[in-house]
């Protein structure tokens, strides 16, 4: 049911800021009461002013609105979370709680304590599956305290994926034909893959920053002044001639936006096979466009010739009544940037098929004291009545507690030996939870791996990139210092070398070094060594020039530096502080045709830090 008449709803972009009040109608739908946007910079140069950006944005937008002091629901974007499908064994509905519970914990990159997650069962397929969401706790409450600073309170909070799901479904119901949202950010662009009542979506790290960015390469010219190049005079150039009648420099415009808007596709063919893979997905059929990124003209018309179907745009309005006091011109002009709004509003109304709700410290502690009120006021009104009756009944119970005493005296001496079975029996139940937490560790080292083998195949997938070998080290310190230029790192590989020829004595992983020389032995029994903890992968592989990208391996790195949770970037100082790593720290080797002259490819070696140490066993 809803929870009042009036939803407030925001969608905090990274470039667009928008708000929207619905109000429940007596038919079960819902009517548009008001509508207001606001953007900011999404330069990253400017990422240290966001949250004041933010501050003033969402200041504007509840003045137009006239919603002070509201609660309300908002969206964060979908590269803020870590999102994850899992599929659940066969349980009873009474077990869904603990597994899901336990599958956060494996899939997760973060501490589970350090996080604030939520789930949902999704509906269709023959198998269970939720999907997971998780974000850091003190990334959260940051977003938080920014919304209520600008006078407003939180009711719930969920995720732009999701929320863009619930608009569809509102909109378009369930039908069977496959189809893919795109909806493009400014940093990043979610891809949903609905099919009848099944959801599957992924973020990628392409959107209107990353053209605005290829301009500003191109031109020598600042972000901000790239942006509004594109905002006035950019637009996709088509195949076919398409620019041969325009203006030379609108031309060379529209080629730089189409080059960089190239690389969305890509993406949506790799995660459309990841999605037949290992969802059992079909191919989408259709393509519906959403987000700002789709406003520049000749985008419906790319796409379409990219992916070779059907495009039109997203209208999430179809079924929802535009108030008195809404510009009707500009919500037509802006409906495929609403389907958030739209999907928060739904939450307000009890319609919404996927209800994530991310609760940020204070709101948990919000809601905490008002459950706690009813029993507060109950336990004080009890309290002034006891006060009353004990009086009354001191002496008698006086005497009924030395009456208590002598036979909790005799109790405790027959319960004596049970006390002792019972420790007994704790004792076991410890190492029991010993051993069990072992097995979940080596499951936790199992599953990073293959996430980290994902991450590394997303960011150098290049017809001008070959990874030939990863090897992981230990003892890793990329701040150790250098000689001749060559980083003395400390690191050991953890596979001993001789491994894959088969001269090895049995153990494919390295010992700790042994003890110093003329040091004298125990006569103990030797112990068993532990397995060293990489921190660390080398990774070897070739690379070649080409046209787009001169130095193709840092083009990579840098692009696995924005999306990576298998991997850091910082090092610690002796005193504690965290540095950023530059590629020359992590780049050990990169040969070049300079140096390799007549070579159809030349050979790189790199050290990737691990996001946390990771026994090889």
């Amino acid at each position: 049911m809803a929870d009042t008449q009036i939803t407030v709803a925001l969608n905090l972009g990274s470039q667009r800021i928008s708000m929207a009040v619905f109000e429940a109608s007596k038919g079960g739908g819902f009517i548009l009461k008001g509508f207001e946007t606001d953007t900011i910079i999404a330069d990253p140069a400017f990422e240290a002013s966001r949250e004041a950006q933010i501050r003033v944005a969402l200041e504007e937008l509840v003045e137009k609105l006239n919603v002070s002091k509201s609660k309300v629901r908002y969206a964060i974007a979908g590269q803020s979370v870590f999102t994850r499908f899992v599929k659940l064994p066969p349980l009873q509905d009474d077990n869904i709680e603990q597994i899901v519970t336990f599958e956060a914990q494996q899939h997760v990159p973060f501490p589970i304590n350090e996080v604030v997650w939520d789930y949902e069962m999704l509906e269709g397929g023959d198998e269970k599956e939720v999907v997971i969401v998780a974000i850091k706790e003190d990334a959260l409450d940051e977003i938080n305290d920014t919304v209520r600073e600008s006078g407003l309170s939180t009711l719930e909070v969920d995720v732009a994926p999701m929320a863009l799901y619930n608009a569809y479904r509102y909109a378009y119901g369930a039908p069977d034909e496959p189809t893919l949202l795109i909806d493009i950010g400014a940093k990043t662009s979610n891809l949903l893959y609905i099919e009848g009542k099944r959801f599957f979506t992924r973020s990628v790290a392409i959107g209107g920053a990353s053209v605005s960015a290829a301009i500003a390469k191109e031109y020598n010219i600042t972000f901000p002044e790239a942006e509004h190049q594109k905002i006035t005079n950019g637009l996709v150039a088509l195949g076919g001639g398409h620019t041969e009648t325009m203006d030379e420099s609108l031309a060379a415009l529209a080629m730089v936006i189409r080059n960089a808007l190239t690389r969305l596709p890509a993406e949506i063919a790799r995660t459309t096979n990841y999605y037949r893979s290992q969802h059992a997905g079909n191919t989408p059929r259709k393509v519906l466009l959403a987000g700002g990124g789709a406003n520049l003209p000749y985008t419906l018309e790319f796409f379409q010739e990219k992916l070779g179907i059907p495009v039109e745009f997203f209208n999430p309005l179809g079924q929802i009544a535009i108030g008195r006091g809404v510009n009707v011109d500009t919500v037509s002009r802006e409906a495929h940037t609403m389907g958030e709004l739209v999907g928060l509003g739904l939450r307000g109304i009890g319609k919404s098929t996927i209800n994530i709700d991310l609760v940020p410290s204070a709101v948990e502690l919000a809601r905490a004291e008002s459950k706690r009120k009813p029993f507060l006021i109950a336990a004080a009104a009890l309290l002034l009545v006891g006060f009353s009756a004990w009086a009354a009944f001191q002496f008698v119970a006086k005497g009924r507690a030395e009456d208590r005493q002598i036979t909790m005296s005799d109790t405790r001496d027959t319960l004596a030996p049970v006390e002792f079975q019972i420790r007994k029996l704790l004792k076991v139940e410890e190492d029991l939870e010993r051993v069990a937490n072992s097995y979940t560790n080596i499951e936790t080292d199992h599953a990073f791996w293959f996430d980290l083998i994902e991450e590394l195949n997303g960011a150098f997938a290049s017809d001008s990139l070959w990874l030939t070998e990863m090897s992981p080290l230990y003892d890793y310190n990329p701040l150790a210092q250098q000689a001749a230029g060559v980083p003395k790192t400390g690191a050991r590989p953890v596979v001993k070398p001789d491994f894959a020829g088969g001269q090895g004595n049995g153990s494919s992983v390295s010992e700790p070094a042994a003890p110093p020389a003329g040091s004298q032995p125990n006569n103990r029994p030797k112990q068993p060594q532990a397995a060293p903890a990489a921190n660390a992968i080398l990774i070897k592989g070739f690379w070649r020039e080409n046209a787009q990208t001169q130095n193709i391996v840092s083009d990579r790195l840098k692009r696995l530096r924005e999306n990576s949770t298998a991997f850091r970037f910082t090092a610690k100082t002796p005193d504690g502080k965290d540095v950023p790593l530059s590629d020359e720290q992590i780049i050990i080797k990169l040969s070049s045709s300079a140096d390799n002259e007549g070579d159809l490819a030349f050979p790189f070696e790199i050290i990737l830090p691990l996001a946390r140490p990771v026994a090889v066993r």
